[in-house]
């Protein structure tokens, strides 16, 4: 059996009930949940299930998972199988990735309006690109794009930003060719920006003037309507960063890239160094020393106070497509974007961007006779759990990192 690698669950059991008597008069019923679940995920808490390969005679009894897309383990499965689903999007052309990022004083406001500031925050990005992207003077075309929120930096502080990729390129706005943009350049990134702070900030207007915004604490004094315009006024004087990565050039790369995006949680267990004395170490990566890998080190419940920072609303989608990867036509426009570039296949398939034990994960094949596939056939609750456990062996945990 391998030696057991620190994980997040175990800062939450250690640590979680003294972040709740110190902190939990702040903490939402959404980061209660994901507190509660990662401490209890893949434990006999939550019961378990026999696995048996219709194939051979292969079982095996294992730990249910919490399924909650904040819990580390959870989210490795989540993002091969969502790997699997988009290789056969692809299309062979290189991809784009534009980051757009607020200015640190909106963040304050975005904390206490989370839905309504990341709402509005995915329709400014989204307007502007695609408003940029179809002007004649610059692409000419109706691209497509998806979108992923994240909302911390490396040292789990809070920072929302939105993480695009976009097919480099897209379908003339008269519908007969593909556009493709400069080698090197896809769109002029100082134009995004100024663009991206005037719709986001006129979102804002709007939804103070429609009573979506409240304001606490330090923020309170931003209730009143003449504050809360010069405040927004002050902000436009300086320049919003959106940054621009250069193409990718096969798109077999791409997902393998995009993985690092679209299902990663504040911070992976692989990234945890050490549990010791109520304190957590942990690496990161310090932007203002040329990216230079570091260790920092937190009180655990400071460490969970920040973790819990990036709990998500309830049932907020924060993977989001644009263009002609809108789910409505997706399928339509991609037949008709491949038309275009002449092809009858497409780019990629799960097998050139999953490896095997992600393929066996994605497709649960039988381990002993690589032939089968692992169904479940009987769910156990706790007692049956612990009954079982003299006669079959269970899993080794799933290392997520």
């Amino acid at each position: 059996m391998r030696p057991h690698r620190l994980e997040v669950a175990d800062v939450v059991r250690e640590h979680g009930q003294e972040f709740l008597e110190r902190c939990g008069r702040c903490a939402s019923l959404q980061q209660r949940k994901a507190l509660h679940d990662i401490g209890v995920c893949r434990t006999a808490a939550l019961g378990g299930h026999l696995e048996q390969c219709d194939s051979c005679s292969y079982h095996l009894v294992a730990y249910n998972s919490c399924r909650n897309r904040h819990c580390p383990k959870c989210q490795s499965t989540a993002r091969d199988r969502w790997l699997a689903e988009q290789a056969a999007e692809l299309l062979p052309v290189r991809y784009c990735h534009v980051v757009f990022t607020i200015p640190r004083p909106l963040a304050a406001l975005a904390l206490h309006n989370q839905r309504v500031f990341y709402r509005l925050l995915f329709r400014a990005v989204s307007q502007t690109l695609l408003e940029i992207a179809s002007d004649s003077r610059r692409l000419g075309a109706r691209i497509g794009f998806f979108a992923v929120l994240h909302t911390w930096s490396q040292s789990l502080l809070y920072h929302p930003h939105i993480h695009c990729v976009v097919p480099a390129g897209g379908i003339s706005l008269d519908r007969s060719r593909w556009i493709r943009c400069r080698r090197k350049f896809f769109l002029p990134v100082r134009v995004l920006s100024r663009l991206f702070r005037g719709k986001l900030l006129a979102f804002l207007r709007q939804a103070l003037a429609q009573g979506e915004l409240e304001f606490f604490g330090r923020l309170s004094e931003l209730a009143e309507p003449a504050r809360f315009h010069a405040w927004l006024e002050s902000l436009k004087k300086s320049e919003w960063v959106v940054y621009a990565k250069p193409p990718l050039r096969r798109s077999q790369h791409v997902l393998k890239y995009l993985a690092r995006y679209t299902h990663r949680v504040a911070i992976s267990n692989g990234r945890l160094e050490s549990l010791e004395r109520g304190r957590v170490s942990f690496r990161w990566r310090n932007a203002k020393k040329s990216n230079r890998i570091q260790t920092m080190t937190l009180d655990a419940v400071e460490f969970t106070r920040r973790f819990l920072l990036h709990v998500l609303p309830r049932g907020f989608v924060k993977i989001r497509y644009y263009g002609f990867l809108a789910n409505r036509h997706r399928s339509a426009e991609l037949a008709r974007c491949r038309a275009l570039l002449q092809i009858s296949a497409t780019a990629a398939d799960a097998a050139t961007v999953l490896t095997g034990g992600q393929r066996q994960a994605v497709e649960r094949r039988c381990p002993l006779c690589g032939q089968g596939f692992l169904r479940i056939v009987e769910w156990l609750s706790v007692f049956e759990l612990h009954a079982r456990r003299h006669k079959l062996t269970l899993p080794d945990p799933i290392d997520s990192s």
